[in-house]
C-alpha cells in the first residue's frame, strides 16, 4: 500500500467535483502524465475542462519542499476552483509515537507544528504555506478527513470551508484551502510550501522568503541548474542508448539524492548513515564530485571508536547509533581513502585531525549496542583513524584468515562467527585488496614500515586463501565457530557464493588459473540469463527442508527462499561479479552481465514492466528468484548498488581513471562489436572531447593534436575545449 502522508486536491466551487491533479489519492476519469527529470517531478492531467500541471521539488539550497500548480481553463465558461492541500505532520520517526505531542498553530496564513518532547529536535518547527490567502485552512486531521475518513475520501471536500482549528491534543495536520477564479481560457498558478526551521523565527522567516510564485520559479530553476552542472561532469555518446541513459544522469542522481541527501527510499525511510554504506555511494563520485567523499571519509572517521571498531549505523545530528561486531565496517574507510588519495592526490586530508569515540563494548552474548557514545579526548589523524582500521583488520582465527564476527559484507551471517572464531573467506580476499591499496597512502604519509608490512600480508593472505580456502573448482564462502566450512561442492546450502568468487579477481591476490575457474562456476551456478539476473549464492537457504540439521547462518534464514540475501540476486554482488571478468580483461563477459542487471532492459516492454515492477532508470537493491516472483524487482532507489554499477559501466568497461586530479587515463574494456564512442568530460572549468575509435589496447593518445608518450590525458582546471583522440587496437 501507499498511503497519502501529503496530497492535493482540487474542486469544482460550482458542481463539487473533486479529483487529484495526481495519480493518487482522488484519481480522476482522465489521464494523468507523469514525468521523473534530475530533482524534480511533475505530473499533468485534464479534468472537469481544467488542465493542470504539477511541479514537486526540493529547493537545491534551503529545507524547504515546492508544489507548484498551473491551472488553466480549458472550458468556455468562468470556473471557481479551490485547491487543497494536505499534509500529515510525524516530525519524528512514526506518527503512532510522536502524535500526541505535536503542537500546530497559525501565523499570518502560516500553519506551524512542533514537536516539544523530542530527544533531538525539540526546538524546531515545521511549516506550511501557499503562495495565496487561505481560504480557510486547519491542523486537525480528523476534520478534514473525516471521523473513520480517508485521503480518498476526505470529508473537507463536502464542505464550505475549513474550520481553523490548531493548538495541542490534536490528531495533527496541516491542511490549506485556497479558492481561484478563472475565466474562460485564463490560466493562474498556486504555490504551496512545506519546509523546516531551526526555530519558530527561522520557521517564519523561509516561509516569508519561499511562499511567492517568483521565488519558487527562481527556485525550480536553481534545481535545473545544480543537477545539470553536477551530472554533467561526465556525458557519454555510445551505441547503447540504455548505457547513455544510466551513466549520463541517473545512476549518480540516484548516489547524491537517495543515498547521500535522502538516505531514504520508499522501502526504507530511514535517514541514517551506514559507515560501509555510503563510503561506498561517494567512492562513485571521484569524477563528479569528490568533495562529497571528502566529507563522507571525515563524517565517517569521526564515528571510529578508540579500539578501531566502527558505529555499522548512525542518526544525525547527534551521532545516536549502533556498534556491533561486523567484521568489514571499518575496512571501508582505509579503502576508500585509499581511493580518494589516487584520484585527486589530495594528500593534506591524510593530516585532519578527528575525535575518536568512547562507547560500552558490545557483551559476547550480543550482536549489538545501541546507544549514544561519547566524543573522547583522544584525537587522531585521518591517516591515524584509518590504520588503526587496517590493524584491526589483521585479526585471524585458525586457518590463518579474517575472524567473521557477526556479519562480513552479508549483515544476514550473522551467527557464523558470533562466538569469534569464526573466519570469512570473503574478508580475506576484501581485506587483501585493502592492504595492497592502503600501502601506497602509508608510503606517501612517510609510513614506510606499515606500507612494507601490509604489502607483504596481503601476498601472505593470498597464499593462506588458495591454501585453506580452494574447494576445488570455486573458493568456499566461511567457516563456522566450530570449523564447519560454510559453502562448497558438498554442502546443501549456499554451495557457491558469488561474493569470494568475484572478489578473487577484484583483488587479484589467488592464482589467476583458480580465479577464472572460479568466475566460470558463478557463470554456470548463479548467472540466470533467462531471468536476467544473477544470484548472490545458490541454493538458498531453507530451499532444502534440513530442519534443524541444516546449517544456522542467522537471521538471513529468515528470508524467504531467493529473496534479497538468501539467494535472490542482490545487485551489489551481481555487479562485482562483471566488474570481476573487466579485471582479467574479459570485456565481453563483462559488458553481457551489465546488459543482464539492466533495470532499462528489465522493461524493455509491457511484459517485463509488468515482472520488473521497478522504476526502469534507478537501480534496485535486489532482484527475486523465489517461485511466482521470478526477476521482480524489490526495493529500489534505496541502494549502494548504483555507484557501483556506474563504476562498472564508465570504469570498468569505458575505462575512465582519474589519477592525482591532474590526468586522466581510459582503457576501455569493451566488446568487439560495441563500435566508437565519444565522451565529454569537465574538469574544473575545462572541457575534454574525447573520441574513441577501434578495440583493444590504446595504442596512441592524442591531446589537442599532441601526442602523448604516456597514453594519459593532461588534465588542467582553466578553461578552454580540448579534443582527444584515442586509438585502440
Amino acid at each position: 500500500s501507499d498511503p497519502a502522508g501529503e496530497a492535493i486536491y482540487l474542486r469544482d466551487e460550482e458542481t463539487g467535483v473533486a479529483w487529484s491533479p495526481t495519480v493518487g489519492p482522488r484519481r480522476g476519469v482522465g489521464t494523468y502524465v507523469v514525468r521523473h527529470g534530475f530533482g524534480y517531478s511533475a505530473c499533468t492531467s485534464d479534468e472537469e475542462g481544467i488542465a493542470c500541471e504539477l511541479h514537486q521539488w526540493v529547493d537545491s539550497v534551503d529545507p524547504i519542499k515546492q508544489y507548484s500548480l498551473h491551472l488553466r481553463n480549458r472550458s468556455r465558461r468562468p470556473r471557481r476552483i479551490s485547491i487543497w492541500l494536505y499534509l500529515e505532520w510525524t516530525l519524528g520517526e512514526l506518527r503512532e509515537r510522536t502524535g500526541m505531542h505535536l503542537v500546530t498553530s497559525h501565523e499570518d496564513g502560516v500553519l506551524l507544528a512542533t514537536n516539544p518532547l523530542h530527544d533531538e529536535f525539540s526546538g524546531r518547527w515545521a511549516f506550511a504555506c501557499a503562495s495565496r490567502t487561505p481560504s480557510s485552512w486547519t491542523c486537525d486531521r480528523t476534520e478534514f478527513l473525516g471521523r473513520c475518513g480517508s485521503a480518498e475520501n476526505p470529508a473537507a471536500l463536502r464542505t464550505r470551508g475549513l474550520l481553523g482549528r490548531a493548538g495541542a491534543g490534536l490528531d495533527a495536520c496541516a491542511a490549506i484551502q485556497v479558492t481561484i477564479d478563472l475565466d474562460a481560457g485564463q490560466r493562474q498558478d498556486v504555490v504551496f510550501t512545506l519546509g523546516a526551521g531551526t526555530s519558530r523565527e527561522h520557521a517564519r522567516a523561509l516561509a516569508q522568503q519561499h511562499h511567492g510564485v517568483s521565488s519558487a520559479e527562481a527556485s525550480l530553476s536553481a534545481v535545473y541548474d545544480h543537477w545539470k552542472q553536477l551530472l554533467g561532469r561526465v556525458q557519454v555518446r555510445t551505441s547503447d542508448p540504455s548505457l547513455d541513459v544510466l551513466v549520463n544522469g541517473w545512476l549518480p542522481y540516484q548516489v547524491i539524492a537517495a543515498r547521500l541527501y535522502a538516505r531514504s527510499g520508499f522501502s526504507q525511510s530511514g535517514g541514517a548513515f551506514g559507515f560501509r554504506d555510503q563510503l561506498q555511494d561517494a567512492m562513485s563520485l571521484v569524477h563528479h564530485a569528490p568533495h562529497l567523499l571528502r566529507e563522507q571519509l571525515l563524517r565517517a572517521a569521526g564515528r571510529q571508536f578508540t579500539e578501531g571498531d566502527v558505529q555499522h549505523w548512525w542518526h544525525p545530528p547527534l551521532g545516536r547509533g549502533v556498534r556491533t561486531r561486523i567484521s568489514d565496517d571499518f575496512l571501508w574507510l582505509p579503502y576508500a581513502l585509499a581511493r580518494y588519495v589516487v584520484a585527486t592526490g589530495d594528500r593534506g586530508i591524510l593530516e585532519i585531525r578527528i575525535p575518536f569515540l568512547h562507547g560500552a563494548q558490545v557483551p559476547a552474548d550480543q550482536d549489538s549496542v545501541y546507544d549514544l557514545p561519547h566524543v573522547s579526548e583522544e584525537q587522531g589523524s585521518l591517516y591515524e583513524h584509518a590504520v588503526r582500521a587496517v590493524l584491526r583488520g589483521m585479526r585471524y582465527g585458525e586457518h590463518s584468515l579474517p575472524l567473521m564476527g557477526t556479519g562480513d559484507w552479508n549483515d544476514g551471517m550473522d551467527r557464523v562467527g558470533a562466538h569469534g572464531k569464526g573466519e570469512s573467506v570473503w574478508l580475506g580476499f576484501f581485506l587483501a585488496d585493502v592492504l595492497q591499496r592502503f600501502a601506497p597512502v602509508a608510503r606517501l604519509a612517510g609510513d614506510a614500515d606499515l606500507a612494507e608490512r601490509i604489502s607483504l600480508e596481503s601476498v601472505a593472505l593470498g597464499r593462506r586463501l588458495d591454501v585453506h580456502a580452494w574447494d576445488g573448482e570455486w573458493y568456499l564462502r566461511a567457516w563456522f565457530d566450530d570449523g564447519t566450512p560454510l559453502g562448497g561442492k558438498n554442502a546443501s546450502e549456499c554451495r557457491i557464493d558469488a561474493l569470494p568468487q568475484a572478489w578473487a579477481a577484484l583483488s587479484g591476490v589467488t592464482d589467476g588459473t583458480r580465479t577464472r575457474c572460479a568466475l566460470a562456476a558463478v557463470d554456470q551456478h548463479l548467472v540466470r540469463e533467462k531471468d536476467g539476473l544473477i544470484q548472490l549464492f545458490d541454493p538458498p537457504f531453507g530451499a532444502i527442508n534440513s530442519g534443524e540439521n541444516g546449517v544456522q547462518p542467522g537471521y538471513i534464514k529468515g528470508y524467504v527462499p531467493g529473496v534479497r540475501e538468501n539467494g535472490g540476486q542482490y545487485t551489489h554482488a551481481a555487479v562485482w561479479t562483471a566488474m570481476a571478468h573487466a579485471a582479467l580483461g574479459d570485456g565481453q563477459r563483462a559488458f553481457a552481465l551489465a546488459q543482464l542487471i539492466n533495470p532499462i532492459r528489465h522493461s524493455a516492454d509491457a511484459a517485463g514492466c509488468a515482472r520488473w515492477r521497478g522504476e526502469p532508470y534507478v537501480m534496485a537493491a535486489d532482484v527475486y528468484r523465489t517461485p511466482g516472483h521470478v526477476g521482480q524487482a524489490g526495493w529500489t532507489w534505496y541502494t549502494g548498488s548504483a555507484g557501483w554499477m556506474w563504476r562498472l559501466l564508465a570504469e570498468s568497461l569505458l575505462g575512465l581513471e582519474l589519477l592525482d586530479g591532474v590526468r586522466l587515463r581510459c582503457q576501455p574494456q569493451l566488446p568487439a562489436d560495441f563500435g566508437d564512442y565519444s565522451l565529454t568530460y569537465r574538469h574544473g572549468d575545462g572541457v575534454y572531447d574525447l573520441n574513441v575509435t577501434g578495440h583493444g589496447a590504446v595504442r596512441r593518445v592524442m591531446v589537442d593534436g599532441q601526442e602523448q608518450a604516456d597514453l594519459l590525458i593532461p588534465l588542467t582546471r582553466s578553461s578552454g575545449r580540448h579534443m582527444v583522440l584515442i586509438t585502440c587496437g
